[in-house]
């Protein structure tokens, strides 16, 4: 919004507007027609979008502090919160909502206004004929056009498309409805805006979405906001007292906001920091203020010089919140450690929380195949999150949604769309005929360039123990591994993970390997194949890798290890871990003595190579190999595998 406010001013009488003979040339009259004529258009359209897209559900669950702080402040920041990844924090959360009430409540005190400034007539019923004409508007788009589009979408049958008909339908009643409220006396945008309010949450509006959203937003709501700033003559400010009269308005119109959301958020106990960027948040000027500004300069409510200070107003505010925000409060948090939520704790309490994530259909097999042979029970019951993870190419804002595995919908026509229902059909499935699983799915549509985040906070949120990341690679036909798109990789690195091994697990019986070098991730990873293990279908091999007598120290490896510590905390800390490794090898042993599916193997290495023709020595004998990713973990034979 801002560059394109800022291309508009550029281009205004502000600057190169001011030669009379650029703006003959360049913007005569009949083409400011027809770029006026587009740019409201693709205003009205966008406003239906907007409806379309808002869930007014999300307000009846609204909690008494975002209600407070809505009426504290006012601001459309939905950019903001999806760019600094504050979404789905619960500040963002808080000031979605407290926006979207704001924008409603904008939107209906806007309509009143523009139907008291036109009501030009010498009655005063004029205005109370407007303001109940308008309501009896809304009762029929809520009692007579929703009604109607339900009974359209249900005539349609399960998996077939909305036909052009279907969308040319809607599109004309996007016209009728702005027609109909502009001749009632308020203004064709609060028709689109309810039409598109009332249009049900599912297929058809994310068909909408697809049809429109990239052309209006990229092409005609720039459009607007650049026809607009054209009538903007900056250089109508032009003396001392209209540059007092601007700081006016900017302490004004920020930092009253600021404070009653301060206050209202520390009332509610919040923390200091967090409500001032909430308070900050509520301050973002966005559409609502553009439109209200134009519409109260076709009114003649404002001048030519109170709209330019109000447009540069709205302009600075719009352009310092997002890195003022970034400088007082990191978006991207720490992730703590919990040393007590472990595979190894989780044999023997009532859940292990699983976090799977898949990128299409391709990968669910192997999944399925890896979580039925986790052995979940009544007793040790799993929890899989199934995350979907959608790169984020054409929506203006990245989102997480969560689905309802108990509630049947039609499925969707897009290619996204119908993955998704596949893969949320599998998993209801095996969650069906799996006892002791219970399936929660999820998509999260963000740039590649911070899918890791999404995994992130929401292994956090939802107090993970395992996350399963698909592999870069995939088996090709000659038996080669090739990759499929780099940038998982990258994911599965930012994440911390190197991501599963090819996981090939069809037949009925299952070989599955550790690879125990020592350490606690190690001990993790023994730990969940001791739990695949109790599966009556499989058969578990341990191999322990141990330094052999003429085993040779990589120095330069070493060394990056070490990082600097002294000897003495080295020989500690390798010291104490071995005693745990062996602890826990010993107990493993001891449990599993008498199981002819359990086997123990120990390996003497004395070098990397060793290592790598060990493993390759196991390449067609078992489905699946498990180790630890050995952070932190100080290893002459792991060092050596660096090279």
């Amino acid at each position: 919004m801002v560059m394109d406010i800022q291309r508009g001013v550029i281009l205004g009488p502000s600057i190169l507007g001011r030669s009379a003979n650029f703006s003959a040339t360049i913007f005569p009259l009949r083409s400011i027609m027809v770029l006026e004529t587009l740019a409201n258009v693709g205003l009205l359209f966008f406003l239906f979008l907007v409806g379309v897209e808002m869930d007014l559900g999300m307000i009846r669950k609204t909690s008494q502090k975002a209600m407070v702080i809505a009426i504290a402040s006012f601001s459309v920041l939905a950019r903001i919160l999806a760019e600094l990844k504050l979404l789905n924090t619960e500040i963002g959360k808080i000031a979605m909502s407290a926006a979207m009430i704001n924008d409603i409540c904008a939107w209906i005190l806007l309509a009143l206004v523009v139907a008291l400034v036109e009501s030009n007539s010498s009655t005063t019923l004029a205005p109370f004929y407007v303001i109940f004409s308008s309501i009896g508007f809304v009762l029929m788009l809520i009692f007579v056009v929703r009604p109607d589009i339900e009974w359209f979408i249900h005539r349609i049958p399960n998996g077939e498309s909305f036909s052009d008909y279907h969308i040319c339908l809607i599109l004309t009643g996007v016209f009728v409805c702005g027609f109909i409220t502009d001749a009632i006396g308020t203004h064709s945008i609060f028709g689109a805006f309810g039409f598109g309010l009332i249009i049900p949450k599912g297929p058809l509006a994310t068909t909408l979405f697809e049809k429109l959203e990239d052309f209006v937003t990229t092409l005609l709501l720039p459009l607007y906001f650049s026809i607009s700033e054209l009538r903007t003559d900056i250089s109508s400010v032009n003396g001392k007292g209209d540059y007092g009269f601007f700081i006016a308005i900017i302490v004004l119109a920020c930092v009253g906001k600021v404070v009653g959301t301060l206050l209202i958020a520390l009332y509610y106990k919040m923390p200091f920091r967090e409500a001032f960027v909430l308070a900050l948040l509520m301050n973002t000027k966005g559409l609502t203020e553009m439109v209200v500004l134009n519409v109260g300069k076709d009114q003649k409510v404002l001048d030519d010089q109170l709209f330019a200070i109000m447009v540069v107003v709205a302009v600075l505010v719009a352009g310092m919140i997002t890195p003022t925000v970034v400088a007082i409060y990191k978006p991207a948090r720490g992730f703590i450690t919990h040393k007590r939520r472990t595979i190894q704790r989780s044999t023997r309490s009532a859940e292990l929380r699983v976090l799977t994530c898949i990128h299409t259909t391709r990968n669910v097999p192997s999944v399925i195949n890896l979580l039925e042979i986790s052995n979940p029970t009544k007793k040790l019951h799993i929890a899989v999150y199934v995350l979907q993870l959608v790169e984020l190419t054409g929506r203006a804002s990245a989102m997480l949604i969560v689905h309802n595995t108990h509630r049947v919908r039609k499925p969707a026509i897009y290619k996204t769309q119908v993955q998704s229902e596949q893969i949320i059909n599998s998993f209801k499935n095996l969650q069906q005929h799996v006892t002791g699983l219970s399936i929660h799915p999820l998509t999260a549509i963000s740039p590649y360039s911070t899918m890791h985040e999404d995994i992130c906070h929401l292994a956090e949120d939802e107090r993970v123990t395992f996350i399963i990341l698909p592999f870069h690679k995939q088996q090709a036909v000659d038996g080669d591994m090739e990759a499929t798109n780099p940038v998982l990789r990258n994911i599965n690195q930012n994440v911390g993970l190197g991501g599963l091994t090819r996981v090939v697990v069809s037949q009925i019986s299952h070989n599955i390997a550790v690879l125990f070098f020592g350490g606690p991730d190690d001990r993790e990873a023994l730990s969940y194949a001791w739990r695949i293990a109790r599966h009556p279908g499989v058969s578990l091999a341990v191999f322990k890798f141990l330094p052999g007598e003429d085993v040779v120290r990589p120095k330069r490896n070493y060394d990056n290890f070490t990082n600097g510590r002294s000897n003495l905390n080295i020989v500690t800390e390798t010291e104490t871990e071995r005693l745990y490794d062996d602890k826990y090898i010993t107990d493993f042993r001891l449990q599993n003595v008498s199981d002819e599916t359990i086997v123990y193997t120990e390996k003497f290495i004395n070098n990397a190579e060793e290592i790598v023709a060990a493993v390759r020595s196991m390449e067609n004998i078992n489905d699946l190999h498990i180790v630890g990713r050995g952070q932190g973990m100080i290893s002459l034979l792991i060092a050596g595998l660096n090279d």
